[in-house]
């Protein structure tokens, strides 16, 4: 393959403190993989723009002016992380022969970026960026993390464990990932079940430049409960166990309460109409919520709304 032309995709929101780095930063290593002529001089760095409400954008537009290979999208609105990364996919893909996928936050390795791209000079369709380990994290935030990709295996999701959005995929999977016209978007799942060829680079994750996380905890539920409920109906199958849990109880219940009443140690009718009154209320409650969730799904889906729009392009 002649030197293949590489994009580089970074969504961001309210990132103003780390902007200007994580431009020079990866401004500094296209220019020096062109330079050593493993990458055409056309390759870029996009930074989209999902709606920041502080500075970003402005920034943006100065490292793009000032810095060879930075360019600019600036999305109409905040339409999430996920939307705004499959924008700048399909805004750029006939541009590029790959494109390299990565937070703006530069806790993912930016050194493992030419490993990724002599990967796929080589062959491979699909580059994982896949952390080692997490000592950066908070304890909590390392459990949590573990817990989400325990939970994604266990519901037979095809997921690259300790893989985050890191990642370099080539101009079919992208072209693949087109056809996927789902509004509900979870690509650490769509991605792995396109298939292609594909290998994993682990690298250390690295302190966050400046700022604060995008993602708190309530995110991160949100985020995780919508790749379960997007990829997996074991929710749903979750409900008919429930169901034969609360059949097996309920009998062990009635053998206790007319255990009781031949014993005399219990009110008549209290035991048999208060517990399964409340036990029964509550799991209804938590089956209702679940099926919900995959109605809502199912609304939102069928809309068929646009996932995003583009207000404004830097090239």
């Amino acid at each position: 393959m002649q030197n293949p032309i590489i994009g580089i995709i970074s969504p961001c929101y309210n990132e103003e403190k780390v902007i200007n780095e994580t431009s020079k930063q990866l401004n500094n290593v296209l220019s020096d993989l062109v330079l050593r002529k493993i990458i055409s001089e056309k390759s870029f760095i996009v930074f989209i723009d999902d709606g920041s409400q502080d500075s970003s954008w402005k920034q943006i537009e100065k490292n793009a002016t000032h810095l060879k290979y930075v360019k600019g999208l600036k999305l109409a609105g905040n339409v999430g992380h996920q939307n705004a990364l499959l924008a700048g996919l399909n805004t750029y893909n006939d541009e590029t022969d790959a494109i390299i996928t990565i937070d703006a936050d530069l806790q993912d390795d930016i050194a493992v970026i030419e490993e990724m791209i002599m990967k796929f000079i080589s062959g491979i369709d699909i580059v994982y960026g896949v952390r080692k380990e997490r000592k950066n994290d908070s304890f909590f935030k390392q459990k949590t993390a573990l817990l989400f990709y325990s939970m994604m295996t266990k519901m037979k999701i095809n997921i690259v464990h300790n893989h985050a959005d890191f990642r370099l995929c080539s101009k079919r999977v992208i072209n693949a990932l087109s056809e996927f016209n789902e509004v509900n978007l979870f690509l650490r799942g769509i991605i792995p079940s396109i298939g292609f060829s594909n290998e994993i680079i682990y690298y250390n994750r690295l302190k966050r430049f400046a700022g604060k996380s995008k993602y708190p905890f309530r995110k991160m539920l949100s985020f995780a409960w919508n790749g379960i409920t997007s990829f997996s109906n074991y929710p749903l199958k979750l409900v008919t166990i429930i169901g034969f849990a609360i059949f097996f109880v309920c009998i062990l219940m009635t053998i206790y309460a007319v255990y009781g009443l031949y014993n005399k140690n219990v009110v008549p009718g209290w035991l048999s109409t208060v517990i399964p009154m409340y036990f029964l209320g509550g799991v209804q409650l938590f089956c209702f919520g679940i099926i919900g969730e995959y109605i809502g799904k199912i609304y939102l889906e069928v809309k068929k709304r646009p996932r995003y729009f583009v207000d404004k392009r830097i090239d």
